[in-house]
């Protein structure tokens, strides 16, 4: 390619609501345009990459033995009344009605497509296991799209699911996608970790996230140094407590705490560790009658140790808030606590209410907690003596930077993240919901057991940005670059010797089938440096009268601080040699 034939338009700056490294880079480097909130035109530098991201997704999934199909971006609505998803999913699911006033979704993934697909061709169980994916256009309706390509409307992702017979299949299935998104990432160069993560909307029980390591990443990741123990920070479980309880060596009193209504604050008041200290929270659960409707509410108290901060999605798991929960009301906690937030606890409440303790706070003796009266906290409090043994002890809290890992190997350390990758193992989920069945080899009806797998194509060239970066522009690892090679001649419009020798190299490396452009648009080398630093090409090769009089060249790595001088005869070879050709 040459860069006149090509499209390179470069900005000086980054426009005023790019946020983030990857946002400001991409505009600048003119790999996208934006055209409304959310939604970018992908140019053709930028699309370049978007390209090179899924051939090497295509390969390995093929590899993989999945096959490739293309499902509609816009979907019945009536397919997405079958498993619920059509009212449940939230506002994120962008619906609309045709002329004839049918309902119909934009995709934000094929769950129901697929499974309408394997319940009408896969009828035996000599048919699978059978994996179906594609590479296709989606749209999310983000309530505050932002970041760029890191959090759009619309976008494209790679989504595949798989059919088995049977849960060991499935599992086996989805064992399989997982290598294969190990052999993806890897190809891509980043610095990734797989994590133990929780299923989300999506559901199912087996769930896995590949994450790119960024200082910018929106997720935070859990791991062990010293073992693979890897998890998401919704998903992540400290060891649990082994010491045993310490005896109480305290009375139980009420201490005036007036003006304090934090853990932290009470502590700093006390002087004692915050660690004593415990926090209420305080949720409630939707009664409903038989029609559906809501006829009243049962409030819920959560204690957590004052250091430590509640886990929704663990939260979420506990019988009898798995069905769906919310914070409670202040009229709420006052006609259970009888007072307002900031001064709760679980002793002398005006109510009953339903007790989850977390398990740190469950082997705790001698704590800190509300007194259900405005500016006072209760001291000296235990289990057994003070108040009964807690029924119900779960782990829901986050864990901190320390927390013993539950590999028992280590302590946990914390770092943030970039999801580009999740596998699901969704087992009857779908097929149950639709009806979706095949016949077993006793002739009997069975459920598909399903999982699905999805990588954020144009999410993931935004992540290596993130990772690979300077002040100068990207650094792209050489499997997803928009060129691998720029040959940057110097007055080539006024020297036919470097725009003879910048030809010859150009030709040669293009015979060998390296991804090389030229720079022919006879820019000032200021300028052409800029643009090529910025778009974050791997290898420069700079040529000049000087330099071929005195038979050499430069080559610049872009990792690289500075140039070297190489000799010009050979250095075709010696560049192909580099490459690995």
């Amino acid at each position: 390619m040459k860069a006149s034939q090509f499209l390179i338009s470069t900005l000086r700056d980054a426009p005023a609501d790019a946020e983030v490294v990857s946002h400001k880079l991409m505009m600048r480097a003119g790999f996208i345009k934006k055209l409304g909130a959310g939604v970018y035109t992908y140019m053709p530098m930028g699309l370049r990459v978007i390209r090179k991201v899924e051939a090497i997704v295509r390969e390995e999934m093929n590899r993989a033995g999945a096959i490739e199909c293309t499902m509609p971006v816009v979907q019945p609505g009536d397919l997405w009344r079958e498993t619920g998803r059509f009212d449940k999913m939230g506002e994120e699911l962008l619906r609309f009605k045709d002329r004839h006033d049918n309902d119909f979704v934009i995709q934000p993934t094929s769950e129901e497509v697929v499974t309408d697909i394997a319940r009408q061709d896969f009828r035996s169980y000599k048919q699978l296991p059978k994996n179906l994916y594609q590479i296709q256009t989606k749209f999310r309706d983000e309530r505050r799209p932002r970041f760029g390509l890191m959090r759009g409307r619309e976008f494209i992702m790679k989504d595949a699911y798989s059919f088995d017979k049977d849960a060991d299949g499935a599992k086996a299935s989805y064992q399989n996608m997982a290598q294969a998104y190990r052999r993806i990432f890897d190809r891509f160069g980043l610095n990734y970790r797989a994590v133990a993560a929780d299923s989300g909307a999506i559901g199912g029980d087996l769930s896995e996230e590949f994450q790119v390591i960024a200082a910018t990443g929106e997720d935070a990741i859990v791991y062990c140094p010293e073992s693979d123990y890897a998890a998401n920070i919704e998903k992540a479980e400290a060891l649990a407590p082994t010491q045993a309880r310490p005896a109480a060596s305290q009375p139980m009193q009420v201490t005036p705490t007036p003006g304090k209504s934090t853990c932290a604050d009470v502590a700093e008041l006390l002087n004692v560790p915050l660690q004593s200290t415990v926090k209420s929270l305080v949720l409630a659960t939707d009664v409903l009658d038989e029609a559906g409707a809501v006829k009243g509410s049962e409030v819920w108290l959560l204690l957590v140790r004052g250091d430590h901060d509640m886990n929704e999605v663990k939260v979420g798991k506990v019988p009898g808030l798995n069905q769906g929960f919310r914070f409670a009301t202040e009229e709420e906690i006052v006609d259970h606590f009888g007072t307002r937030p900031g001064y709760l606890g679980p002793i002398n409440t005006r109510k009953p209410v339903r007790l989850v303790v977390d398990r740190d706070v469950a082997v705790m003796a001698d704590w800190i907690c509300g007194a259900n009266e405005v500016d006072a906290h209760i001291t000296g409090v235990n289990w057994g003596r003070d108040l009964p043994e807690p029924e119900v002890v779960a782990d829901i809290r986050n864990i901190v930077e320390g927390d013993l890992s539950p590999c028992g190997k280590g302590k946990l350390a914390i770092e943030r993240g970039i999801e580009i990758g999740h596998v699901f193992y969704l087992g009857t989920k779908y097929s149950k919901a639709m009806n979706a069945t095949f016949l077993d080899v006793n002739g009997k009806t069975q459920f598909f057991e399903m999982g699905c797998y999805g990588i954020g194509v144009t999410r993931l060239p935004a992540a290596a940005i993130e990772q690979n970066h300077d002040e100068r522009g990207m650094i792209w690892p050489e499997s997803i670059a928009p060129f691998t090679v720029v040959i940057c001649p110097i007055g080539m419009d006024r020297s036919e010797a470097v725009k003879a020798e910048a030809t010859k190299l150009y030709e040669t490396l293009l015979a060998a089938g390296v991804d090389v452009i030229l720079d022919d648009r006879g820019e000032r080398p200021g300028v052409m440096f800029a643009d090529w630093e910025l778009i974050g090409v791997p290898h420069r090769v700079v040529l000049s009268d000087r330099g071929i009089q005195a038979g050499e060249c430069e080559y610049q790595f872009r990792r690289d601080a500075e140039a070297q001088k190489l000799p010009l005869a050979g250095m075709d070879a010696w560049l192909l040699e580099k490459l690995g050709r």
